[in-house]
This record gives C-alpha cells, structure tokens and sequence, in this order.
C-alpha cells in the first residue's frame, strides 16, 4: 500500500490506558483465573467514557505487544506453538504474538468497573501492556457457532491456553 505521494503510510496510536497483572514474562498457557486491571489513561478519556460499560459481562481488547521487538516479527509461516506434529500456518493464520503490527485482541471477562479502572479476568497480556482500545463484547457480532470452522487438532494444542 501506498500514499498518494509513493510513501507508505503510517500510523501513530495512542495508548488509552495500560495493563496491570501478575504475569510480567510472556507465557502460553492458564491466563483463564488471571486477574488483572486495565487503567484507563484520565488524560485521554473523561470519566464519562466507561459509563455503561458495566452493563457487559465481556469486553474485547485491543493492545500491543510491547515486549516483542520489531525484528522478531513473523511475516511467513511456522509451526503453532512451535510443535513440529503440528502443521505449518502463515501468521495470518495464527494468534501468534510475533505479528507484523504486533497488535493482540483478546476477549477477557469484566469483573467490575472503579472509575477509570476496569478489573478483568482472562485478559492475556502482561503488565505494562499498552491498551489501544476497549470494546464490549457483544453477541449480536459473534458469528453463528455451527457456522465456525477450525482445523480438527487445534482443540487439544489450545485447550491448557485458558485453563486455570
């Protein structure tokens, strides 16, 4: 892609507000009883910013990898999980953390709202994570259930990944 003027474009985000939790080194599995906080940035966002919010059981977040340096970037394809038994994805194909943007969603229950302070379980990033948005999750933009496919062995490579 690029600009009007051949250059590529760029794009500069803001973090709104910053991850708080126990796990400060990047691990693949049991996130599901991790119990963290996102503060939300009073500099950005107005308190006004979270009303309603508690009114949702789950929330999507958007957030980027900050601890994975650039050059570590995947743009091809490797083994999930870096196990040979199992086939080889491009990174479009995965939710491998090494992504060319190195941006992360992930879908975490929300415990309460204090403020601008949102308490979270199951939200797999680790302390210090920027937070590039916040979103509610909500049902009415989930596909269908019988409509999802998914590769026959990725149950049992993923199943410890929210395990307590």
């Amino acid at each position: 892609m690029q600009e009007p003027n051949g250059t590529a474009p760029s794009y500069v985000f803001q973090p709104i507000g910053v991850v708080r939790s126990p796990r400060r080194v990047p691990e693949h599995d049991h996130w599901g009883e991790v119990t963290s906080v996102i503060e939300l940035d009073p500099e950005r966002l107005r308190p006004e910013a979270v009303t309603g919010l508690e009114r949702f059981s789950h929330l999507e977040i958007v957030f980027h990898f900050h601890l994975i340096p650039e050059t570590a970037a995947v743009t091809g394809d490797r083994h999930p999980r870096d196990r040979t038994d199992l086939p080889r994805l491009g990174i479009l194909a995965q939710r491998l953390k090494e992504r060319p943007n190195r941006l992360g969603v992930s879908r975490c229950e929300l415990v309460r709202v204090d403020g601008l302070t949102l308490h979270v379980r199951a939200l797999d990033a680790l302390d210090g994570t920027p937070v590039l948005d916040v979103k509610p999750y909500q049902k009415l933009f989930a596909p269908p259930p019988e409509t999802v496919r998914e590769p026959d062995w990725l149950h049992e490579a993923m199943s410890r990944y929210y395990a307590p």
